[in-house]
């Protein structure tokens, strides 16, 4: 098959990776790419946020399905002139991916549907955010209401902190300011057609930049699955999954549905475990980065065949997805100043020292090559990834990978997966 995937993070490598794996002989296209993912595949300097241009390319190379990574395109809309000329494509059209783009949307879907989810209040003006932060009170979280790379959410219990984060987001649109839910959080993806869903395996990942979860939001530091834990409420992974299915992810693609904009590609369950149950913090409407790098290491069912049923509306007659009895552990590895002015331009040493582990491997975020020479070009640059038969294995492989690499000023967090190997 030839497959065109749209993207240049960590995320789109693990992508091809998977599809790499499957030794079908897949004819695939990464478009932008970066250097990890040019030295697997094909590149080319396509703009992935140009929908007339990628159908255009898609069609002038017999593209049978296109694989929409990044939310940029989504939301551009990406997915609809590759729809248009019938392109197989594994990602929502625009007003679906409203899902994302929007809080505000994607709560009123929540509601529409009965979805479990915090109290949400939209503002359009400080006062308005104001009187919601005090409504609501602390801790406070704010969100912006559309795209912000990962930075647009805060959690404080300092009010001054809550308004001024409102303050600086409310330049660029709307805030949601929401109810705060404590509890385990949890990414659990869905695969749909636009009528029925297929679920991946559950992941946690680790949103802020120091251990023990300090310092700022980021786009994530690190991610683990499965979830040993959800065993000792549910009884096993597959209850869970099952009823985040029947109370979250079916009704919200069902609603979509209904509503005339019908959702194909990733939904991103971004979920809570309350003592009151699960709720919904958030939906993205692609694969998670860097959840998808410890998913799909374990999925044992062909990726190709499940985007591809996605893609062409028949989900329901594949088998539901299948998984290694693997543990598996990414821990991201980022520049000197990320999250707010990551330092670039700086080498990479020993990446390849890392990839020859045994059940490690490197997946490229930002990275190029300069004068022959692999360099970060961005905040997170790469993900080294690890399975093994159990935590304390895959664990052990990625940070002894991690610790193969050098960059100069380079972060990253040491305590991924420490409490599942406790």
């Amino acid at each position: 098959m030839r497959i065109l995937v749209l993207g240049s993070g960590a995320r789109e490598h693990a992508i091809t990776t998977a599809l790499l794996a499957e030794q079908a002989g897949h004819v695939i296209t990464v478009a932008p790419g970066n250097a990890g993912i040019a030295a697997d595949v094909e590149t080319v300097a396509l703009d992935p946020t140009n929908g007339p241009l990628v159908a255009e390319y898609a069609l002038e190379n017999d593209v049978e399905l296109v694989v929409i990574g990044p939310e940029a395109p989504l939301i551009a809309g990406v997915a609809d002139p590759l729809r248009t000329r019938g392109i197989a494509v594994f990602g929502p059209s625009r007003a679906a991916a409203a899902l994302e783009g929007s809080k505000a949307f994607a709560k009123r879907v929540m509601a529409d549907a009965d979805v479990p989810t915090g109290r949400p209040v939209s503002a359009g003006t400080l006062d308005e955010a104001v009187a919601a932060i005090d409504e609501l009170g602390a801790p406070y979280v704010v969100k912006a209401d559309g795209l912000a790379a990962g930075k647009g959410v805060l959690v404080t219990s300092d009010r001054q902190a809550a308004v001024d984060h409102a303050t600086y987001w409310l330049q660029h649109g709307p805030v949601v300011v929401e109810e705060f839910l404590d509890g385990e959080e949890v990414s659990l993806f869905f695969l749909s057609d636009g009528h029925d869903i297929a679920p991946l395996s559950p992941a946690q990942d680790y949103k802020r930049l120091g251990d023990g979860d300090v310092g700022p939001n980021t786009g994530g530091m690190g991610a683990y699955s499965p979830l040993p834990w959800l065993a000792e409420r549910w009884g096993s992974e597959a209850a869970f999954v099952a009823e985040v299915a029947d109370m979250v992810a079916l009704p919200t693609i069902r609603r979509l549905e209904h509503e005339g904009t019908p959702f194909v590609g990733l939904l991103y369950c971004g979920l809570i475990v309350t003592e009151q149950g699960v709720r919904v913090i958030e939906f993205n409407a692609r694969f998670g980065d860097p959840e998808t790098q410890v998913v799909l290491p374990r999925l044992a069912t062909p990726l190709s065949g499940l985007l591809l049923a996605a893609a062409t509306g028949q989900l329901g007659g594949v088998p539901a997805p299948e998984f290694h009895d693997l543990a598996a552990v990414t821990v991201v590895l980022a520049s000197e100043g990320y999250p707010a002015s990551p330092v670039t331009g700086r080498p990479l040493i020993g990446v390849d020292a890392a990839n020859a582990r045994d059940g490690v491997s490197v997946l490229h975020a930002a990275t190029g090559v300069l004068d022959g020479e692999l360099v970060a070009t961005g905040g997170r640059v790469l993900s080294v990834v690890a399975t093994g038969s159990d935590f304390a294995q895959a664990r052990e492989r990625a940070y002894a990978g991690l610790h193969d690499i050098a960059l100069q000023g380079g972060q990253y967090r040491t305590d991924i997966a420490a409490e599942v190997t406790r």
